[in-house]
């Protein structure tokens, strides 16, 4: 089974160290997030100053990885598409499209992101829910509809933290946006309190354009390594090679001193099943 890591596990180095790093180690994919000592322009639910990252800059990334045969296979958004002040709002759904732009000239995929929150209010609020959950749609569709003009896909995590809480409620997003460029970034610790590993794939399989590697216990508010969890892993990949053998299987929540460990952990849970 082939494994990558976001690239975002590596902040201490550059992007030639980094994609070094994960070819020395066999690693085939990443997800790109601008956040090497070299491109520090990645904000976690926000947004940079894009301006330094010119196309020329943006190819020079790419093909580092390239040419130590790491694949792209997203480019890392994360920016907040719940965001409630229209001007702000406004402003993020321009940063998404330059990530657009660059995904395209570069020959990526996809993009990624969250729902997004507001800081102080994250997850679901009852007064709030139905705003938010309609402030997401709307800025998805339009997204979309850049998408379609860029030739690339985007990618929505859902998280039980968010406003998309679950599979189904994701499969129900994907329908009411209409749009076939909406994929899933299928993260199953994020799913696990509210879906099992079988409704995971049950509900979205057909969608998913890239899964990150992270575990969960049910009742932590936040992610572990692969294996500090409450996934069963043998089951989740017993479905992923049912289901969506091939598609890039990219670790998250991993660092430098880990990554080959937490690697090897999936593939014994891989041979296991």
């Amino acid at each position: 089974m082939d494994i990558g890591v976001v690239s975002r596990s590596f902040p201490q180095l550059t992007n030639e160290e980094a994609a070094g790093l994960l070819a020395a180690n066999g690693f085939r994919w990443t997800e790109l997030c601008f956040s090497q000592t070299d491109s520090k322009y990645w904000v976690y639910n926000g947004r940079s100053d894009l301006s330094g990252m010119t196309d020329g800059e943006s190819r020079r990334i790419v093909e580092t990885y390239r040419r130590h045969g790491i694949e792209v296979a997203a480019l890392g958004v994360f920016t907040n598409l719940i965001e409630p002040d229209d001007v702000e709002l406004e402003r993020n759904i321009a940063y998404f499209e330059r990530h657009m732009e660059l995904a395209a000239l570069n020959g990526i995929p996809c993009v990624a992101t969250e729902c997004g929150f507001v800081h102080g209010s994250r997850g679901i609020i009852a007064e709030l829910y139905e705003s938010r959950f309609a402030r997401l749609a709307d800025s998805l569709r339009r997204l979309t509809a850049l998408a379609e003009r860029y030739g690339v896909d985007l990618a929505l995590e859902p998280c039980v933290l968010d406003v998309v809480p679950s599979a189904k409620r994701m499969a129900d997003l994907i329908a009411q946006v209409g749009s076939r460029r909406l994929k899933v970034l299928l993260d199953p610790a994020n799913l696990i309190a509210n879906s099992s590993e079988d409704d995971m794939f049950r509900y979205l399989a057909p969608h998913i354009a890239y899964f990150h590697g992270k575990d969960r216990k049910v009742n932590d508010a936040y992610g572990r390594a692969v294996g500090d969890g409450d996934i069963d892993w043998s089951r989740f990949l017993d479905l992923y090679h049912s289901h969506t053998e091939g598609v890039p299987f990219i670790l998250e929540y991993v660092n430098i001193d880990n990554f080959c460990a937490i690697r090897d952990r999936v593939l014994q849970a891989d041979k296991s099943r």
